[in-house]
């Protein structure tokens, strides 16, 4: 349908509404027009993805001084989700509008996912695929081959070259699934191709890491213009995605692989020393003149841009003792063995960037300023030794990105080595971490070079914890009510077992064995009393590993496995992946399941249960972090004195929404149904409940608190017999839960 928000027209490729898309296209409107930021949360299975998509396209096609707009998704699953809304709107908006309305809308994933040479997409991880790449189309493999027609390179990209300036993507939407067929159909690389028509798209949809992290955003996002609007989708981790940016972790098997780089690159220095010291000499004199890089490079040639951000990068020439590459091999040699001479140590050592330079400087005779120039002097020594199999200098790679790293910042980073796993002591496993403890560095150019950023998930309760951890003023933060016409969402909180016994996972009642045989009791209670899928989420791996091995123990599975079958996530995707598919299968065929998975992981982030596959989400305990992690602990610190964030505020709503993105995957449309049990007494309290998204707290009514499992059964119960009545779909009156054309139009007339 068609309709008017304050004079704007928004094409929406369905026949109704909810209030809640209206409402949050409204707000949407107002910071496009603002030119400003914004934060909300609007309920799952509401329709946030087409919501965003109408509006963005409807106000870039009456404002066509707005850029691009580039959707930021989590998951490569998200991603084509994304791309099939964008199809049924394209059609829409071209039946309304004719050719006027001609977009061109394509996803960019790494080659591993867009690849399509029969041997190299067959490489097992994603940085073999990128080497196996660069071996048949490097600048310097490709003019060899004019000469010696024997080197193989590959048909795709040289299909595409040929194509010069013909190779370009109709309009239309195009899905990583469609950029391969098309680029099979052409005989194009469809990776190269993607890159090349990011510039000339309407809409691309990429992974955070293009924006956010330094390295790619450097190489794929530099060229966006300032008038794009950034939208960053179930956004509700999003200040550890910017963590993760800009952190680095050192272990020893990364200091001996970069030893073996290292004899590498000497062997390799020789060997072009004696059949062409020119390149190196041309090197050199380019360094003089202070080019870290070589003016521009053919986009194969590309690596990993620099780690550090782009106002943080040295515009001036490398320093003198690291022009040479002996020099510079020798100056790589000496930190790595500094370094190493570091990890050797009994006991945790914690330090900021500032004092770690220093001891360098004295110990080592390595100074800030070139310990800055690391990354891009090695890119360019790796260029002009034109070594293509990138893959195996992983190494030296991540040693450089830790020096830029150290020798750029002074705060927000901290440097902790640790001897061994604080879980297992005996065990030696030293490892190097800076850390990077301020969220707001990674996305702050996001939100300086880009006009308007959208921050939206169902889960960013409170919303005003995120404009501090992020350092920005948004000019909208809403957060919206899901409109129901019954109550199909019936969260509890369950406090005790049936023998009035408190249940928590704490860490001293977790292996309590009167908790954990009040869990299985819940657990057992429900399979007989709930239909099809039951999913259960547990606070870590091995707090899941210990209670299942108790309940077999007490014969509590068996009895579970009786009424359902129950699979299990495992740390391998595969076995996982695996399990899920049979979960789905017993909900299909009547048998019924249950699943058991754990918050963070893979399950808890990007997989729906919706209709029969998920009528109930048990969550046990509070997913807290490791709250014994130094680096955890360094961050808490950090937020109390730069913003003021209390610990424990902190590891409360960190919690608690990982909590609620655990059990929103229960509902994921408003004809679904599904029941929350959170088991654990602290629920009860006030501070922790009042954490949870609105949407959830508008129907956790006071009956529903502090339950034992005889009184969530019951419960239980007698929502199932509701939700099996006949009901009125689109709601009546003030509980219309679906607006119309019409509808819309006497509000615009109000």
């Amino acid at each position: 349908m068609k309709f008017k928000i304050e004079g704007l027209t928004v094409y929406f490729p369905y026949e109704f509404i909810y209030p809640e898309q209206y409402d949050y296209m409204v707000d949407l409107k107002r910071t496009l027009d603002a030119r400003g930021h914004c934060l909300l949360e609007m309920p799952t299975g509401t329709g946030k993805t087409i919501t965003l998509l109408s509006l963005i396209t409807s106000y870039m096609l009456a404002n066509p001084s707005v850029g691009k707009l580039i959707y930021c998704t989590r998951t490569v699953h998200e991603m084509e989700k994304v791309l099939e809304e964008l199809r049924k709107l394209q059609a829409y908006q071209e039946k309304a509008l004719g050719k006027a309305a001609k977009m061109l809308a394509l996803g960019l994933s790494s080659r591993k996912n867009l690849c399509i040479h029969p041997q190299v997409s067959g490489e097992g991880s994603r940085e073999s695929v990128d080497a196996g790449c660069r071996k048949l189309t490097a600048s310097w493999v490709r003019s060899l081959a004019l000469d010696n027609p024997n080197i193989e390179l590959c048909p795709y990209y040289e299909g595409y070259e040929k194509g010069g300036a013909d190779a370009l993507l109709p309009s239309g939407v195009y899905t990583l699934h469609d950029l391969r067929g098309f680029g099979r159909e052409k005989r194009w690389c469809p990776y190269f191709l993607a890159r090349h028509m990011i510039q000339f798209a309407n809409v691309v949809v990429y992974n955070y890491q293009y924006l956010l992290d330094p390295k790619v955003a450097g190489i794929i996002s530099k060229e966006m213009e300032k008038e794009c609007v950034v939208v960053f989708d179930e956004a509700h981790n999003i200040d550890n995605v910017c963590i993760e940016a800009l952190s680095v972790n050192i272990r020893q098997q990364t200091l001996d692989g970069a030893t073996r780089n290292l004899s590498q690159v000497t062997q390799l220095i020789e060997k072009s020393k004696a059949t062409d010291a020119n390149r190196l000499r041309q090197e050199y004199s380019r360094l003089v003149e202070g080019l870290a890089q070589r003016g521009n490079l053919a986009g194969t040639d590309t690596w990993l841009a620099n780690p550090a951000l782009p106002q943080d990068i040295l515009q001036e020439a490398v320093p003198g003792n690291i022009r040479r590459a002996e020099h510079f091999v020798a100056f790589l040699k000496r930190l790595v063995q500094y370094i190493k001479n570091r990890m050797i140590t009994e006991k945790v050592e914690s330090e900021s960037p500032v004092s770690f330079v220093t001891a360098l400087q004295n110990q080592a005779g390595i100074d800030q300023k070139s310990l800055k120039f690391c990354y891009d002097r090695l890119h360019s020594l790796l260029l002009t030794l034109e070594v293509t199999n990138t893959d195996e200098f992983m190494y030296i790679q991540t040693v450089c990105d830790f020096a830029t790293l150290v020798g750029t910042y002074t705060r927000g980073f901290t440097i902790i080595i640790e001897p061994y796993d604080e879980r297992m002591p005996n065990i030696p496993d030293p490892v190097l971490q800076l850390s990077c403890l301020d969220s707001s560095l990674a996305i702050k150019p996001v939100f300086e070079k880009f006009q308007s950023v959208v921050i939206t998930s169902g889960t960013l309760s409170p919303i005003d914890l995120y404009p501090r951890l992020l350092n920005f003023h948004p000019v909208i933060s809403n957060s919206y009510k899901m409109t129901l016409t019954r109550d199909c969402l019936c969260p509890m909180v369950l406090t005790r077992g049936s023998d009035q016994l408190p249940v928590s996972t704490k860490f001293d009642m977790r292996s309590d064995p009167g908790v954990v045989r009040n869990y299985g009791r819940l657990l057992l209670e429900m399979v007989t009393a709930v239909p099809d899928g039951i999913v259960c989420f547990f606070v870590s791996y091995s707090y899941m590993d210990g209670i299942v091995n108790s309940w077999n123990e007490m014969g509590i599975l068996q009895e579970v496995m009786q009424h359902k079958l129950v699979f299990i996530e495992t740390q391998d995707v595969v076995e996982t992946t695996l399990a899920l598919d049979n979960y789905r299968r017993a909900c299909d065929c009547g048998r019924g399941a249950v699943f058991f998975s754990v918050a963070r992981g893979k399950v808890a982030e990007g997989i729906d249960f919706d209709r029969h596959y998920g009528r109930l989400v048990i969550m046990y305990g509070v997913p807290f972090q490791y709250t014994l992690s130094r680096i955890l602990r360094a961050r808490l610190e950090y937020l109390r004195e730069t913003f003021q964030i209390k610990e424990n505020d902190f590891l409360t709503f960190d919690a608690v929404r990982q909590a609620a993105q655990c059990v929103g995957r229960v509902i994921r449309s408003k004809a679904d149904y599904g029941m929350m049990i959170f088991a654990d007494k602290r629920y009860n309290r006030h501070d922790k409940r009042s954490k949870l998204p609105g949407w959830i707290l508008s129907h956790l009514r006071e009956a529903h608190l502090n339950l034992s499992t005889d009184m969530s059964v019951h419960i239980a119960r007698e929502f199932l017999r509701r939700m099996a009545q006949p009901y009125d779909k689109t709601g009546k009156g003030l509980n219309a839960t679906l607006l119309s054309q019409a509808d819309l139009e006497k509000m615009e007339k109000k």
